[in-house]
This record gives structure tokens, sequence and C-alpha cells, in this order.
């Protein structure tokens, strides 16, 4: 366990032995003890503007009782196949497929009482990325085109990133909506877990390359000059997002932070060799490299047949790994203050097993996880009964995790847009921050 904090120390003469002694764990994410010194030096404290956001999405919806809310004393019915491990936390204890994470519960808070009140997928995605229930008329902006339309680009980086393409798009899940296409994510459908991964439109292979580019972005330029002195045309061949993003593919400070293997053997392995560990290491690089928020993708937890097989073989270790991993790293670089990393799903499953070994969509419970960028961390809000049915005790939906996303990233919850009809659209108005968490 990396539970690395120079506390109060004025220098590092002061750090403690129980602290000194952790400082081997830096070698393990590529840090010298002066590199990490100078990291936490140069950063500031926390402001809420300049909070950056990593959401890990898992499509399908994570088994809320196999994770972070099992039952070991319910029939086997419902509590499973799997045994419970301690947390860092007394009383607290996780899946037995979670043992790093639970090892960080220090460092990270989960909402046992997360109420998704939605049972379906496609709607899911809408839902708990914006806050909002699903209207075919008006499609909401996702949290990461939200950033990006009130923050924009900064250091010539692009604002918002999404790794992988597991987000269901039938009900506008993940999209910028009403604001418009603009501000919808960069995707980077490749896998960064193999060796040939490379980002379609940021690798410019060679002069050639580079020179195609040059000429194609000429060859509009002059187009829109045509139809704008010609036809007279409102038309525009090149718009402000084509703009951006061809300075951007050109950019040498963008090819650096999707260099993924830059990184050492050692971190990579840290993070685990799957698609989701290495997305999440691109992650931490994208944030370092100026993106301000990055959804990472992770697919195939829609477990309605051999549930517990694929948590214990593929999903959750890969989460385990991932997860605690990026924790451990944005600590220890300096940057957990100002990142806030956030995991959920579509819902929660069923409690009781389906005699297909596997557990089906529940809409009246589920489970969150919230750390870094001012969120309290070692807090277990809410909790669900005996048989993680339902909430009994500080239920929280969809637009409050959304209002405390928003409350962290420093965006007021009663912001105004105007949807593409003229109609004023309020940001978050039923939503409230989890007070546990923020207040």
């Amino acid at each position: 366990m990396l539970d690395f904090t120079l506390g109060r120390a004025p220098d590092c003469a002061s750090i403690s032995r129980r602290s000194f002694i952790r400082i081997g764990g830096l070698a393990t994410f590529g840090l010298t003890l002066p590199e990490f010194l100078r990291a936490r030096a140069a950063t500031p404290v926390a402001d809420r503007k300049n909070v950056n956001c990593i959401l890990m999405w898992m499509q399908g919806g994570p088994s809320h009782i196999d994770s972070f809310d099992p039952k070991p004393d319910a029939p086997v019915e419902i509590r499973g196949d799997f045994g419970t491990i301690p947390t860092t936390l007394p009383g607290i204890r996780f899946a037995d497929p979670l043992p790093q994470l639970a090892k960080l519960t220090n460092d990270f808070s989960v909402i046992r009482g997360h109420d998704p009140k939605n049972g379906s997928h496609g709607t899911a995605d809408h839902l708990m990325m914006t806050g909002h229930k699903f209207n075919a008329s008006l499609p909401f902006p996702c949290f990461g085109s939200v950033t990006a339309k009130e923050r924009g680009y900064r250091d010539g980086m692009l604002p918002f990133v999404q790794l992988g393409r597991n987000i269901d798009r039938r009900f506008n899940g993940g999209i910028a909506g009403f604001l418009g296409d603009e501000f919808n994510a960069f995707e980077v459908p490749e896998d960064p877990n193999l060796a040939t991964f490379r980002v379609r439109d940021l690798s410019i292979e060679n002069d050639a390359a580079r020179t195609r580019l040059d000429r194609r972005y000429t060859m509009l330029n002059d187009m829109e000059k045509y139809q704008k002195a010609v036809e007279g045309s409102p038309v525009r061949a090149r718009d402000a997002f084509y703009e951006k993003a061809h300075g951007i593919i050109t950019s040498p400070i963008a090819k650096k932070a999707f260099d993924i293997s830059a990184e050492s053997e050692k971190t990579r392995d840290r993070y685990g060799r799957t698609s989701f560990g290495q997305n999440c290491l691109l992650a931490r690089r994208l944030i370092e490299g100026g993106v301000q928020f990055v959804t990472v993708t992770d697919g195939g937890w829609d477990t309605h047949v051999a549930n517990f097989k694929s948590l214990k073989e593929r999903l959750l270790p890969r989460v385990d790994s991932g997860f605690s991993a990026l924790i451990e790293d944005l600590k220890i670089r300096g940057m957990l203050d100002n990142t806030l990393v956030v995991w959920f799903g579509d819902f929660g499953r069923t409690p009781k097993v389906n005699p297909s070994a596997g557990r089906d969509h529940w809409a009246s419970a589920g489970v969150a996880c919230m750390a870094g960028g001012g969120i309290k961390p070692g807090q277990i809000v809410g909790r669900t009964n005996p048989l993680a049915e339902f909430v009994t005790d500080s239920p929280v939906g969809p637009q409050d995790i959304a209002a405390t996303i928003y409350h962290c990233l420093g965006v007021p919850l009663h912001t105004w847009y105007k949807a593409q009809d003229g109609r004023p659209i309020e940001l978050c108005p039923e939503g409230k921050p989890v007070k546990q968490l923020v207040g």
C-alpha cells in the first residue's frame, strides 16, 4: 500500500520514519524523491475551477453486491460466490477480488446509497452522464462536454477526450447534446495495451504525411474564401473545431501526452496489462498534458450469464489494478487534489442470482466511487438493506452525482444555456452535492 504523504513537514528532514519507508514505492511509477518533492512544491492548493476529472464508465452495470457493497450474511442465492475482505475502514468490507482497492479506502469514498432510478441500457448512459432523464427532443450534454464548453482549450490541448467506445449512443449517451458537436469528445478507440497502439489523426509519421495534411487544410481554407467571396454561402468548410484540431494534430504537446510507450514497464505493469488499465494510465498522462476531462470506458459488465466467472477472471481484477494504481499514481505526483476520479456504471444488479449464474438489471440500488478533486476520502455514504435490494439511508440519485461532479469542477449548478431552439435550459436544477463528500 502506498499511503505516501508528507503531512505538515516543512522539509524532508521532518518526514516520519513510516513515511520515509514508503518512499520506495515511488519507483513503481518512475519517480525519484527529488522529482516527487518538486512536483508537490509546484502543485497549487486545489482550486475547483482548476480541478480536472477522470470518469471511469463501466458499461453494462457493475454488481454492487459483488464489489463494494457485499452482503456476507445474506442467503447464498443473494451473497453469491465471493467472500469478503477487510478495508482500512473499521467494519467496512469489500468483495475479495478487490484486495488492492481495499487497502486504499483512506484515499477514496464509496457511495453505497446510490439509487440509479433506471434499469435500462442506453437511457442509463444518458442519465448517469448528465444527471437528466432521457428526452428524445432534448439531448443533454455529458459532464465532459459541459467542461469543454465552460473552459475551452487550455495550453493548446483538447479539453475532452474519451478512451474506448464502450458507451451506448442510442439515447444520446456521452455526447454534447444541445451544446453542439464542437463540444463532443475526441475519441480514441484504439487499445493502448497493444504494441501497435497509435492515435488516429494525431500520429503524423513523416514529412510526406505532414505535407498532405497541410495541403488539405489549405484547400479547405481556399474553399471557404471562395464560398464567401463568390457564392455568399454561410456554410463554413472549416469550422472552429477543425481549426483547433489541426493545431493540436500538429502539436508536439499532444503527441507527447498520448505516447504511453514513454512509461516504464514497471508502471505499465502496475496499472495492469489490460485495455482498461492502460487507458487509466493514458488518462493520467492526458491530464498531465492539459486535457481537462477524460472518460475511460470499459465494457462487458452486463453479466446476465456467468456473473461470478466474468467478475473474478476479467472485470474486477482489471478494475482493482487500474483504479488503485491511478489513485496511488495521482497522489504520489501531487495531482490527486486537483483531479476528481469517478467510477460508476449503468445501474446495479439483481440481488438474487438467476438460473444462469448471472445477475440481471437492478434499478433501485447500485454503487459509485469518488476520489480526489476536493472529495472527502474514507467516507461510506448511505447503505442498502440486508439483501441489497434498496437504499435505506442517505440515497444518492444520478442528479446528485452530477451535482457533486459539477461542484468539484467549479461549474455552478444553476448555469443557464440556450437550446438550439432558443429555450433556456438550467444545467442541474434538481441535484444536490453529496454533503458527506463535499460539505
